[in-house]
């Protein structure tokens, strides 16, 4: 597109502007890249997993029905075209079959209340995968639940055998969402020829096609992208480098990685945008927010109509308990991505400024 090959020789304007919509406790403000030219260029978020609260064993819901847990960030959420988030857990408000673990020890159940849905719309939330080991945490009642619930507020979902993908029309632009995970009642993450046929039947009805995947092992030994099957607890999770490759291949634009509760790295391969892990973005108890566990970026994407990637900027957001979704002073996010993305690909053939902005590197 002309305007599109115009804007890399210069002629868009950054602009760079204050959300104003900040609780009083957090004063920071992250400049927004705002498309002040290109009317024909898209923006599209993705945050990692989200657990608002459990009633099961016992009590651990937030106060105020966790109404306070993203207020913090709902501006920078809701300023995009489409917004997309990983839904740990069930919105079940009582009932349904505990699943068992083989080790109590490191298994949890997450049980929602129902009315918490509001939470994820008051956010600006458009379209969320149900594609992780905890969708099934209370059975067929709780994968039931939660699928109705998300219907009922108007937010799309998919990667749930009932429903493995879903297309969103907003503003004539059709976006098709597919999710995988290796945990039963998902799109299998490991069924290649199967998963490349989901995302090639929805390039052909789509103009943006966004895979979520939950894959990858678990935790601070696990923030590196090893381009090889990773296996964690006995299980398979996928080899996300060769997924993520694979499924752009055929005709994925965007790949939003979630489930190792830490941040990966990033790519852009043939022109398409990759984020290994997301991270836990708001997981309030049962999931540890200690140290990198805690960061997570929000990441704002800006491609063209055909899902090319143009540019996009890391929001960088920590949690801590009680306190929900904070923009965080110190960029940790920022410069996690950064040390991680040069390590991982040191091809890549993009840069991570300082402030969080994404771009190509000159040519």
């Amino acid at each position: 597109m002309t305007s599109l090959r115009i804007s890399f020789l210069g002629l868009i304007a950054f602009a760079y502007s204050s959300l104003s919509a900040q609780s009083e406790t957090d004063t920071v403000a992250i400049p927004i890249d705002t498309v002040t030219v290109l009317t024909d260029t898209l923006t599209i978020i993705g945050v990692g997993d989200i657990m608002m609260g459990t009633n099961y064993p016992e009590n651990k819901l937030p106060q105020d029905d966790g109404s306070h847990l993203m207020k913090a960030v709902e501006a920078y959420l809701k300023n995009a075209d489409i917004t997309f988030g990983n839904l740990e857990g069930t919105l079940l408000d009582d009932g349904g079959t505990p699943k068992k673990c083989r080790d109590p020890k490191v298994c949890y159940v997450f049980r929602t209340p129902v009315k918490y849905v509001q939470n994820l719309t008051n956010a600006g939330f458009d379209i969320m995968s149900l594609a992780n080991n905890h969708a099934g945490d209370f059975g067929v009642m709780g994968r039931t639940s939660t699928m109705e619930t998300l219907n009922a507020a108007g937010i799309a979902h998919a990667g749930q055998l009932a429903q493995k993908f879903v297309v969103v029309e907003k503003d004539s632009i059709k976006y098709g969402l597919v999710a995988f995970a290796p945990n039963s009642g998902c799109v299998d993450i490991n069924d290649l020829d199967e998963a490349s046929r989901l995302v090639s039947h929805l390039d052909s009805i789509c103009d943006i096609v966004i895979v979520s995947f939950h894959g990858g092992a678990e935790g601070a030994e696990y923030q590196n992208v090893p381009r090889a099957n990773e296996y964690f607890y006995g299980e398979n999770r996928g080899d996300v480098y060769h997924l993520s490759h694979t499924l752009i291949d055929a005709g994925a634009d965007i790949i939003f990685g979630h489930g190792p509760h830490v941040t990966r790295a990033i790519e852009v391969y043939k022109q398409r945008f990759i984020a290994y892990s997301l991270g836990n973005f708001c997981t309030y108890r049962g999931i540890s927010v200690s140290g990198i566990n805690g960061l997570a970026p929000i990441m704002r994407l800006y491609t063209d109509r055909d899902g090319k990637f143009l540019r996009g900027q890391i929001i960088p957001t920590y949690q801590t308990y009680g306190e929900g979704v904070r923009v965080d002073p110190q960029n940790q996010a920022i410069k996690k991505i950064q040390e991680l993305t040069k390590k991982d690909f040191p091809e890549s053939q993009i840069q991570i400024a300082e402030n969080g902005f994404i771009t190509y590197l000159a040519q």
